[in-house]
Order: C-alpha cells, then structure tokens, then sequence
C-alpha cells in the first residue's frame, strides 16, 4: 500500500527573469516499511523534494497525498499535525536546541501532540538508552560529540512513533565510524517497519537502501529497486485524546514553561529588554507617590488655616492696596455672625508685629489677637498647658499662648515654659499654653506665632478696637458656598454695603485639589510616555529576539509546533518579561520611596495600593500591546525558510 504518492509535482524559485525551476514533473510513490534512497549532486533537487514530503515546503504544482490525502488542500495547522504524529526528522545538522537537555530535545515532539511531562520523560529515556546514551540524559548539545547529537535527534524523531523518517544527509557531519553506527540504527528502524526516506550525495550510503532513486536537474533519471524487504511496523505510539478544553490548557502550560526556560536561558538579554520597562513603572509608580504626597501635604496646609472655614478681610479682595488703611471690620460683626444657625464659631483677629524679649533672647515675631473659639475653628492642639477662656477674652488677661517654634528657640532648655512671663513690645504675657508642632512649607515653618485674646491685642498691644479679620466655623452639615452667601447678605446689611471679602477654604481646597490631580495626570502621563518608549524597546528586541531565533522556529515547526504554540510561547515571553520588569519597577520604587522617607523629615512618598496595581496591569498590557507583533511574525515564518536560517 502506497504511504506517500507525488504526482507531476514542480517546484519553482523566484520570480520572472530569476525564477528556477527547481523539481520538474516528478513522479513517485512509496509503500509503506519501505526503504527508499534518493541520490542526486548538490542542487539537483533531492533536498526540495525531502521538504515537499514531509511537509516542510509546498509544490508550485502537482498533487502529494500521504495516506491517500491531498496535502495541497490541508492548512498550515494541519501540515503541522502532520509532521507531528507522522514525520520523524534526522537532519544533517541534527537541529537540536541548544538550551535544552537531551532528553528535553528528544521529549519535544510529544509536547505538540499532548503528552504529559511525566509519559514523555519516559519515553525519552527509554529511546535513548536503547541509543546507548543513558549516561548523557541530561547533557545539552555542546556537551555531545557529533554522533550523539545525531542520535538524540533519532530518539527526537521517534518520540511519537515516526511511522516516515525522512533522513536528509544523516551521516554528513559525521566521522565514518559515527556514520556507520547512525546508518546501522536507521536499518534497524527500517526492520522495525518504519518507512525511510534518505537523502544523501553518497551511493555508499544509497547503496544500504532496499530503493535507490537518482534525481539529476529536477528530474528522476532512475528508480532501481535492490531489495524487496518491506516491514510492517508494529511498535506504534497511541494517539492522544484530549477534550478542546483540556488542550488549550495543556498547550498554555507547556508555552508558559518554554518561555521561562527561554528567559532564564538568556539571562542578559531578557534583563535588557526589561530594563526599559523598570524605568518606566519605577517613574509612574514614584512620580504618583510624590503627587499622592504633595497632595496630602497641602492639604493638611489647608486644614491648619481650619477644617470648612471662611475668613472675611477688608477690602474689595487680593491686591487691594487700600485694605490695610480699612477699618470698616468690628468685634461685634463677629459677634453678629456667631449667632448665625448655620456659624459653629466666629472669631475677630487682631495682628501685630513686634519685639519678644525672654531673658537675654530678644527675637521678632508675630502676634495675633484671638478669640476663644479660635483654637477650636483652627484645629489647633494644645500640647502643653491650656487655651485662654472667654472670661480673660473679657477681662483683656495678659496671657498668651505660643506655637512649638516659639517654645525651642525661646526656651530650649526649659522642658515646660508654662507660668514663665515674656515681654512682646514691652507688654508681660503671661505663657498659660504651647500648641503641638505643626509641619510647614518654607520659612513659615520656622516662624514664631503667639496668640492673646483679641481684646488684649486691642487694648493693650495695638492700642486700637480695629480688627483686621474675622474667621468663621461653618457647620459641617452646611455647604460652605450657601454660608457664604449668608454671610455676606448679613454684612452687607450691617455695614450698608459690601466692603469686605471672603476666603473660603473649602474653596481654596478644591481648587488645590483639582490643580494638584491635573499636576499629576501630567507628570503621571510622562512617565506613561517613558513607559511606552520601554514598550517599543520590548517589541524592538523581541524581534531582533525573533530573526535570532528563527532557526529555533524553524526546528520547533518541523516537529509540530502549530502556528499558534509559536505565537504563544513568544507572547507569554513578552508578557512574563514586562510582569517581572513591572515587578522590578515597582521594587526600586518602593526602593527609592524608603530611601526618600528615610532622609527627608517633613516630606515623604505615599505609595498607594491601586496605583502599584494599574502599574502591574499596564506592564502586563504593554506586554500584549507590543509583544503581539513579534509572537505573530513568529508565527507566519515558513518552517522550510525558518529552518534555512544561519
């Protein structure tokens, strides 16, 4: 029974002018347990004709059935099943991969066609030791001579039974004595059953075969049948049965693992590839850090100045130049305004600029005239002593309460300052209070801040009933613009009209807010750009990656590899090499946020849990986004020209 069957099969290369025709109306048959020898001079088409049969390569013309089908109307997926469960190749060059052992190098036609690990180890082994290289199992290629490579590459071709061994030149690159041992296992698997087809320029070696064909400018010149010895082959591989389910599963496995072991094979240029993608994600995840911080920052800035308050100044607003000669602002506007339903607390404030004497230390520093509530409008907490009441706000007490500022440069070597009395433009203060350090941008952190009661200021500071603010708390179950709105409907009425202007912070915050989340969207998208620029370098060097390894292709595809097992294996790489740069990235930022934390006092990086998540996520898409195109490439190679590949 006829196993393969040529039919006027022409093969042609190139185009118009340079076109060459190559195979030339062939015609052959070959029965199964047959042992065929096809003898030809270098370019006399015996190799292309090899390529044909097994798959390798497609004629221009003509009809090739194996096992009574027609090749030419299988698609790529299907020839590559084929050469899989039907094909065994021994090449002159054997083609073993080289990062892998040799019993991984003989296991590898099996990993297209389903098996598990642990049957296909088996196998390996046993094919090899039945080669004679059971001492040399885990060994990769460098560290085996030329014969044993040719026979790890028999062991290859067996592994999922090889009813048709297509030996092309096996004994090529072989000393004679390894020559004759690989021609005396291919006989053994001709008796076996196995159907051999051998190309070779040598009628020493065509002369062992039971058919010699001679093939001479793309023709058959002669078909001598030596010997009738046809075997059944009886030693099959079972087929693999597994639901579709199960596949995909199995096949994203085995891709999964071949791209690890590719990445830890090549150790300096995955690093590289990642490097790009380091950078990136540390930037991304450091620049959000710092907004997230800064952010924070500020905002705490804002809280100080008091949680949903509205200063109210005199003047028409900012640049004003009369505001500070307008006194149209009274203690009992103040009053007025704390009567309010929606008013928690109001405050009149009184500024003043002067000299604080204590002992020897006469510094400048600045006071201000405040209510009662004021502590409480602020959010400001008393660390040592207590605030002043509304009896010393009415009886004008000589009492003041200082910040932490006031109390290390006044009274470093005083652990408690409370009771001791200071001078502030000639006037005794007495200290009843020190409030809790408080962290400020610029010199303002540095500034020594005092608080009396706003009469005191008047009276016996400013000597004045002027004001020059009032600092209301709105409720918190009111809306700051609503209060506003009242506030300024109030004053109106009371002064006649309107010669005052508000700050509301709530205001102020949101703004800030809102400036600070455009300030990071913008550095943020910077960072995305060198994000994508790691990208490009990713998909840059996955191709280089790709045309480096085209041979490896080349071999995976002549053992069965499908279109898509390529295009996996090289997408996973692409995506575990982006998730571990993402990783990585994300590492040295944290890296560098502990060290940024560790020197700097006042300010640190906050590092939040989505923004090192969407980091991780963009690595993994980056990954898909731009590994796609090299894992495709990849997979459209023609295995015939892929193999050809130096």
């Amino acid at each position: 029974m006829n196993i393969i069957e040529l039919q006027k099969i022409n093969k042609f290369f190139g185009k118009g002018s340079n076109q060459v025709h190559i195979l030339k109306d062939i015609n052959l048959s070959v029965e199964k347990g047959d042992f065929v020898a096809i003898i030809g001079q270098s370019g006399s088409g015996k190799s292309t004709m090899m390529n044909i049969i097994g798959c390798l390569d497609v004629p221009t013309s003509g009809s090739y059935k194996i096992n009574g089908v027609e090749a030419g109307a299988m698609d790529k997926n299907q020839l590559a099943e084929l050469r899989c469960k039907t094909f065994g190749f021994i090449f002159q060059r054997y083609n073993l991969l080289s990062n892998l052992k040799a019993r991984e190098n003989a296991a590898l036609p099996a990993v297209y066609s389903g098996q598990n690990s642990e049957v296909r180890t088996k196998r390996a082994v046993e094919l090899l030791q039945s080669l004679n290289l059971g001492d040399r199992l885990d060994n990769k290629p460098n560290a085996l001579s030329g014969g044993q490579q040719q026979r790890v590459s028999i062991a290859r071709a067996l592994m999922n039974g090889g009813e048709i061994i297509l030996a092309d030149e096996p004994t090529g690159a072989l000393d004679s004595g390894s020559g004759e041992k690989v021609m005396g296992i291919i006989k053994d698997l001709h008796r076996q059953g196995h159907t051999i087809i051998l190309v070779t320029h040598d009628s020493k070696i065509a002369s062992q075969a039971s058919r010699q064909i001679e093939i001479k400018d793309g023709q058959i010149i002669s078909d001598e049948r030596k010997s009738s010895d046809i075997y059944e082959m009886k030693d099959r591989v079972p087929p693999i049965k597994r639901s579709r389910k199960d596949m995909i599963k199995y096949r994203f496995l085995e891709s999964f693992t071949m791209s690890i072991q590719a990445i830890i094979s090549n150790k300096m240029r995955s690093l590289l590839t990642m490097l790009g993608i380091i950078i990136g994600i540390a930037s991304v995840v450091s620049v959000v850090a710092l907004g997230n911080a800064s952010q924070e920052k500020i905002m705490a800035e804002i809280s100080s100045m008091g949680t949903n308050t509205i200063q109210i100044m005199p003047g028409t607003g900012f640049g004003d130049m009369r505001s500070g000669k307008i006194k149209t602002l009274k203690a009992s506007d103040s009053d007025q305004l704390g009567k309010l339903s929606f008013i928690e607390n109001a405050t009149p404030t009184v500024s003043a600029n002067g000299t604080l004497v204590y002992e020897s230390n006469s510094l400048s520093a600045q006071l201000s005239g405040v209510g009662a509530e004021y502590f409480d409008v602020m959010g400001k907490k008393i660390a040592q002593g207590r605030i002043f009441s509304h009896d010393e706000v009415d009886r004008i007490a000589s009492v003041v309460v200082i910040d932490d500022n006031t109390r290390k440069q006044i009274f470093s070597n005083t652990p408690n300052p409370v009771g001791s009395i200071i001078m502030f433009n000639k006037k005794p203060l007495e200290i009843i209070g020190v409030t809790e350090k408080e962290d400020s941008f610029g010199p303002a952190g540095n500034s020594m801040t005092l608080w009396t009661p706003y009469k005191t200021a008047m009276y016996k500071i400013n000597g004045s009933e002027d004001i020059n603010a009032i600092v209301v708390k709105v409720s918190d179950s009111v809306n700051s613009q609503v209060a506003e709105e009242g506030i300024e409907m109030i004053l109106t009425a009371l002064h006649g009209k309107k010669d005052f202007f508000m700050i509301n912070s709530d205001s102020i915050k949101q703004t800030i807010e809102s400036t600070t989340n455009i300030m990071k969207l913008l550095i943020a998208s910077i960072a995305v750009i060198s994000l994508i620029v790691g990208g490009i370098g990713v998909m840059n060097i996955m191709l280089v990656s790709v045309t480096e390894r085209t041979r490896e292709i080349g071999i995976r595809m002549a053992i069965g590899a499908k279109q898509m097992d390529i295009l996996q294996q090289f997408l996973i790489e692409a995506i575990l090499i982006c998730i571990v740069g993402g990783i990585m990235g994300i590492a040295l930022a944290l890296l560098i946020g502990l060290g940024f934390n560790t020197f700097s006092e006042s300010f640190g990086m906050d590092f939040s849990i989505p923004s090192i998540v969407l980091a991780l996520v963009s690595s993994t898409g980056i990954g898909i986004v731009f590994g796609y195109m090299p894992a495709k490439n990849a997979s459209n190679l023609n295995p015939i020209d892929a193999l050809a590949s130096e």
